[in-house]
């Protein structure tokens, strides 16, 4: 009688349950459009407030001599390289959607 319940539990159940958290595992690891418009907002803000920030510091600059820039050089290559890989990216990935 064991065997009745047992049998159809390893065939059916088993594989089931595996599929069905593959499938979460799945559906998990993906962002959704909202998100990538969400973080393409965010991008496009760090380079405004990036350009902003290289602006606020040059004027400070010219008026005050004595001051002290937060960033070594306006527009260096360390602090925008960030920026330029992730608009590497997104060219890719506009690219790969058309």
């Amino acid at each position: 009688m064991e065997e009745i319940i047992i049998i159809p539990m390893v065939v059916i159940g088993l594989p089931w349950l595996i599929m069905h958290y593959i499938t979460k595992w799945k559906t998990a690891a993906t962002i959704t459009t909202d998100d990538e418009a969400l973080l393409e907002d965010l991008y496009q803000l760090a380079k405004r407030l990036d350009d902003r920030m290289d602006t606020v510091e040059r004027l400070v600059a010219a008026d005050n001599p004595d001051f002290n820039q937060q960033r070594l050089l306006p527009d260096a290559e360390t602090d925008n390289q960030p920026l330029r890989e992730l608009d590497r990216l997104l060219a890719e990935k506009k690219e790969a959607k058309q």
